[in-house]
């Protein structure tokens, strides 16, 4: 049964819309995940090593993906909401056709400056080589990563179902592929890039001409000239996504700079484990707040403030609900998980399971933050919600890392996270606290 975004969301309707968005959002990040699994076991922890130090570098170049998808998809709802429908198809397409100009452009650019950049990152000898050649690979499938990055915003609004069934096939394949040309063609790290570059290709190419095509939704690719203004509110509404992934990636960036210092090679490959699984955990959170986003925009737009009121709070008690199983999960399944990557090297594994026990802590309070960020951009308050991906994603955390370590020396590294999270909680709970009077919620 099709669930439209003006009616009234119990939890049950609630848990069923924004459903989709998080399997979406999981099987997206599983891609990543599926790479590591099979060059650590296939390839061995240098390659391993390598593709998690290239792989934020990567993620920069395809934020502009999520920022026009989230920041897009509110101004798109919203409009809907004030019952412009023929506008709202204007928007999508301008936003649509702005990505692909831009991603081959971000393409070209992230090939010729790859090797420096590797170089910089502390790559040295055989990792520059894979870097290099890694990152190449999966560039050439830059501007279909953006694409499937933004449409998985604008499936949440209209068909979430289509969605999810597009992002499976892509995720399936992405798994199939890596078997395949690691596993079985012993390709190594070029046979993971490949494999990551035909799932997103899948993943941006399907949706792309479903809506070149007429369809069955309410959005389609219509003939559009591209306004500044509208443009610029996508990207303001769109900053803290943006923001948040921008953020991730350069402090990846400077967490994988203190790992080589304070324990080289192995240091680096036990953050990617953490940081695979983290994926596979936060992008729960990242799926209710992308799938909760079109809903809270449409009554917004709408002016149902008792609506937007129950969504708040329904949305509040299952971010809370997930958190609570999240860590749990994660306590028990520290060792099993670590084995899963790093099985075949005790020091590595004893170091990679303490990290993921210390670091679990954070699933307590991440998802009322990756929330309440979601939640303003869905309001099109671009400014709040960047401010809190802002201080979360970087300040705090930038902070965390270059102190606790001079007094934690290693468990330093693994606690700054916990200790960014803490911070961003206080924060954000101000700003739900304080702008609750505004937008009657």
């Amino acid at each position: 049964m099709n669930i439209q975004l003006s009616e009234h969301f119990s939890y049950k309707k609630l848990l069923r819309f924004t459903m989709p968005s998080i399997v979406m959002m999981v099987f997206t990040s599983i891609y990543g995940v599926v790479d590591g699994f099979f060059v650590s076991n296939f390839a061995g922890k240098t390659q391993f090593a390598a593709v998690n130090l290239i792989m934020p570098f990567l993620m920069i170049l395809g934020t502009i993906g999520f920022m026009f998808g989230t920041g897009g998809s509110a101004l798109v709802s919203k409009t809907m909401g004030e019952g412009k429908k023929e506008k709202a198809q204007q928007i999508f397409s301008q936003l649509i056709i702005s990505s692909v100009v831009l991603g081959i452009l971000f393409s070209v650019a992230g090939i010729i400056f790859l090797r420096p950049v590797a170089v910089a990152l502390g790559a040295e000898g055989e990792m520059v080589d894979d870097c290099v050649l890694y990152g190449r690979i999966i560039l050439c499938a830059l501007t279909a990563f953006i694409l499937q990055n933004e449409f998985q915003s604008f499936f949440a609004a209209e068909k979430p179902q289509l969605g999810l069934l597009v992002t499976v096939v892509a995720g399936v394949a992405n798994m199939v592929l890596d078997a395949l040309f690691v596993a079985v063609f012993r390709w190594g790290i070029a046979g993971a890039a490949l494999a990551t570059a035909a799932s997103q290709l899948l993943g941006g190419l399907i949706p792309f001409f479903y809506f070149l095509r007429k369809n069955s939704s309410i959005l389609r690719l219509v003939k559009s000239r591209i306004e500044g203004r509208v443009l610029i509110r996508a990207c303001t509404n769109g900053s803290s996504e943006m923001m948040s992934n921008l953020s991730m990636s350069l402090v990846s960036m400077l967490y994988n700079a203190q790992l080589m210092k304070f324990a080289g090679e192995d240091g680096v490959a036990a953050y990617g484990v953490l940081m695979y699984v983290n994926f596979v955990f936060l992008a729960i959170f990242i799926g209710i707040g992308i799938g909760s986003a079109p809903i809270v925009s449409y009554h917004y737009g709408a002016e149902n403030h008792a609506e937007l009121k129950s969504l708040r709070r329904k949305s509040t008690v299952i971010i809370l609900v997930f958190s609570a199983v999240m860590f749990a999960l994660a306590q028990l399944l520290a060792l099993p998980l670590s084995k899963v990557f790093v099985g075949y090297d005790d020091g590595l594994l004893e170091m990679t399971c303490r990290a993921f026990r210390i670091c679990s802590f954070m699933f307590l309070l991440a998802g009322i933050n990756i929330y309440g960020s979601a939640f303003f951009t869905a309001l099109n308050n671009g400014l709040v919600s960047a401010l809190i991906s802002f201080l979360r994603t970087l300040v705090f955390q930038v902070a965390a890392v270059l102190i606790f370590p001079v007094f934690l020396e290693l468990d330093g590294i693994w606690l700054s996270v916990v200790a960014a999270e803490v911070l961003s909680t206080l924060v954000t709970v101000a700003f739900l606290a304080g702008l609750k009077k505004k937008y009657h919620y």
